[in-house]
């Protein structure tokens, strides 16, 4: 009789890993798609505004390569990933009663001590290790997405000041360094307007899944849960 991995064909293992991974080849696809939509359209709005002050229209390409294009870019990165970051560490310490995106109020298992899991031959190889490896990894996902922040910041603010720079020259004033530009209130309105928004979506989603539910989202509490559960089982 064959073997299970004998009748496992090439196109099953493709489906497999579709199913498998379809939630982040889903984003994958739709950040590329929504990329390639704010790069046309960007373009167009830098040449007809270029046009209207009787400048030179540009090509695609060489919009792809200009502070306007990326700093609209890490902008909007910079505010995702400091969501990210706060709401990581805010849930660590804080809960909201009833939303399933708080932990339990009590005895949840993610607050465990991982040393007690040493000996779990299907733990993740730094938990058995134990010591600083163990510790580096169960902050490990705070810390990557503060290094996303970091970066997306530091992009904004060299974008920033050569999008900035360009329209000073533009109206005879002078250009601004990456330093200089994060002095000015342009960087912090810029940075300011995304991440008041980031944290009312956060804020609401928190809220909302007390009382309201998505049958079948991972983002929901079961829809017969009483509204104070809190946690998504």
């Amino acid at each position: 009789m064959p073997s299970t991995r004998e009748l496992t064909t090439p196109a099953d293992a493709r489906h497999s890993f579709v199913r498998d991974n379809a939630l982040s080849l889903a984003c994958v696809g739709l950040f590329v798609v929504f990329l390639f939509g704010q790069s046309l359209s960007g373009w167009r709005a830098f040449d007809a505004d270029a046009v209207t002050h009787g400048e030179r229209a540009i090509s695609s390409m060489h919009y792809l390569r200009t502070g306007h294009f990326f700093e609209a870019t890490f902008e909007n990165w910079e505010s995702e990933f400091l969501q990210m970051a706060a709401f990581v560490l805010l849930t660590v310490f804080l809960v909201q009663k009833g939303s399933a995106e708080s932990k339990d109020i009590e005895d949840d298992p993610r607050d465990e001590d991982p040393s007690e899991h040493r000996g779990d031959p299907e733990a993740p190889w730094p938990v058995r290790r134990g010591g600083i490896w163990a510790k580096l990894y169960e902050n490990s996902l705070l810390a990557a997405f503060v290094v996303l922040f970091g970066a997306s910041i530091a992009g904004h603010a060299w974008s920033g000041a050569h999008a900035y720079s360009a329209e000073q020259q533009a109206h005879g004033e002078p250009a601004v360094t990456t330093a200089g530009f994060i002095r000015t209130s342009q960087f912090w309105f810029e940075s300011f307007q995304n991440w008041q928004s980031e944290f009312l979506a956060v804020g609401s989603i928190a809220v909302l899944t007390i009382f309201l539910c998505q049958k079948g989202s991972a983002e929901s509490k079961p829809v017969h849960a009483p509204s104070d559960q809190t946690g998504e089982s």
